[in-house]
């Protein structure tokens, strides 16, 4: 394998070449070293997966490393069950950055048949959560062995971003004071793009989650005499298709918006017409305005709409995660440190944003950061049965944590 020098660090060798991809990259010689080892705390952290806020093995194990590596503080239970591993640099610098990895799992029953697939029934790491852990550990012993910076870096593992809002849970319960944190940021892997790249952009990169929950009240009756009735589930069907109208004829085409009925519920009996019917939705934007005008819409159109048929109807609209919104400058920063690790030719800093959530959203409401895409390579989705995290994107993702710090926070 071909070696250099790195300017930036001297006296610091970093590979060129890894075979495993082919492509020509600075990943950290050191970083390339403990690929095989950070794999199989990822493979062991995926053949037991824990879901929302009950990961108290997987915590065990993060907290257990971090002493292990000799992190200068490490905290649990933040955020419940949280895990913070704290690194001082050389020098006496005070600024701390922040990294931020999730460990959650899915209520999924997994189907890929591999060796280290899940041994819990109902549960599976199909998000790659226990990549993004295994990665931001590896990126823990680096840091600690070397200290190749003057400031401190707080490493943060997240319970709960599958639906739970671990990430506001360890903000309320001080996070980024206890810490000091001045900037954080976020990574995850993502399907489709190749191993060896990476995606971002400024401004909205993750949509706001919210639902929405319809109840519509009609009159009941006998299915053989409708005309004495008002028949909710005609109200949901028809209700169904103009909701579609909010979006497509009420919202500029230029912005971004999804509006999905995702559950039609009426009815008990065959012979029976109903006294209700629910219905039950997401809605999922990229802009905080565009979230104000659809949730407003809604609360106007749902009960005028069931007035026109005779019944009544009422909503209840849930503010999920916020938008996932980079800082300018902060992404400007992060697309530079990702082509510095695999050239500038792998990284679009102007990548198509994602309408899937993302509750690292909160902590970039409170601190200014960055969240970019790893590629995951030619995998099946994120939230499928088959899914797996690709071990080759470890030293590729390894290397941005520990770039970044280093960068960030130079010596001297």
């Amino acid at each position: 394998m071909p070696l250099c020098l790195d300017a930036a660090s001297p006296g610091r060798e970093i590979a060129t070449l890894f075979p495993c991809f082919g492509l020509f990259m600075p990943v950290i010689n050191r970083v390339a070293e403990f690929q095989p080892e950070i794999a199989a705390w990822r493979r062991d952290l995926h053949a037991h997966p824990e879901v929302l806020f009950d990961v108290h093995r997987t915590a065990g194990v993060v907290a257990e490393k971090l002493r292990e590596f000799g992190c200068d503080t490490v905290v649990t239970g933040l955020g419940r069950t949280g895990v913070v591993g704290l690194i001082k640099g050389r020098g006496t610098g005070q600024r701390i950055i922040g990294l931020r990895a999730d460990m959650d799992a899915l209520p999924m029953t997994e189907k890929t048949g591999l060796p280290h697939a899940s041994t819990t029934p109902g549960k599976m790491h199909a998000c790659g959560h226990d990549g993004h852990t295994a990665m931001l550990l590896g990126a823990a012993k680096y840091l600690a062995e070397t200290r190749n910076f003057d400031g401190q870096v707080a490493l943060i593992f997240q319970p709960a971003e599958e639906g739970g809002g671990g990430g506001k849970v360890m903000l309320d319960e001080g996070l980024l004071e206890q810490f000091d944190i001045a900037e954080i940021y976020g990574m995850h892997n993502w399907p489709g793009m190749p191993v060896g790249t990476f995606g971002i952009r400024s401004g909205g990169i993750m949509a706001a989650t919210d639902r929405f929950y319809i109840d519509i009240i009609g009159r009941g009756g006998h299915a053989a005499r409708p005309q004495q009735t008002v028949d909710p589930i005609i109200v949901a069907a028809q209700m169904v298709t103009a909701l579609q109208t909010i979006v497509s004829r009420n919202l500029d085409p230029l912005e971004s918006a999804v509006l999905s009925v995702t559950m039609v519920e009426a009815g008990e009996a065959d012979n029976v017409i109903s006294r209700t019917a629910k219905i039950t939705g997401t809605v999922r934007t990229l802009d905080g305005d565009v979230q104000d005008f659809i949730e407003a819409k809604l609360g106007e159109f749902v009960p005028q709409f069931a007035r026109s048929f005779g019944a009544e109807a009422s909503i209840r609209y849930a503010r999920g995660y916020p938008v996932t919104v980079n800082a300018e400058a902060q992404t400007r920063f992060a697309a530079a440190v990702a082509r510095d690790v695999v050239g500038a030719g792998q990284v679009d800093d102007d990548v198509a944003p994602s309408m899937g959530g993302e509750d690292f959203s909160f902590m970039l409401n409170k601190r200014p950061g960055a969240y970019i895409f790893l590629g995951n390579g030619d995998s099946t989705e994120l939230h499928t049965d088959t899914y797996d995290f690709n071990d080759d994107a470890i030293p590729v993702g390894v290397s941005y944590w520990v770039r970044l710090v280093e960068t960030a926070l130079p010596v001297g």
